[in-house]
């Protein structure tokens, strides 16, 4: 089974979509801040998952405290520049649904 956290809200179900896959999901709660994400397991996770570009301050974090992680975006929303060489997969919702989604990251 592999780990994912997710950051944000999740208005398309993608944290569903993943558990129904067989990971193990747990939300890091908050703005997601480094003790969030502590919190919600990143360091032991295979995959985070922000779901709201106002939080891509987390994107640095989680790969500091993990620096073998998969990183995916979903959202519609752009990411700010200082994410650009972090090796982030972004989707967007409206292009590529959440089962879709999941069934690639497994």
């Amino acid at each position: 089974m592999s780990d994912a956290v997710i950051a944000g809200s999740d208005p398309d179900g993608l944290g569903d979509a993943l558990a129904a896959e067989g990971f193990s999901v747990t939300r890091a709660g908050g703005t997601a801040t480094r003790d969030d994400l502590q919190a919600a397991g990143i360091e032991d996770a295979d995959l985070f998952v922000l779901t709201d570009a106002s939080l891509a301050t987390a994107i640095p974090l989680a790969r500091e405290l993990n620096p073998d992680l998969r990183i995916v975006a979903y959202t519609a929303d752009s990411l700010p520049e200082f994410v650009g060489g972090q090796e982030v997969v972004a989707m967007d919702p409206a292009l590529l649904g959440p089962d879709a989604v999941a069934e690639e990251l497994t």
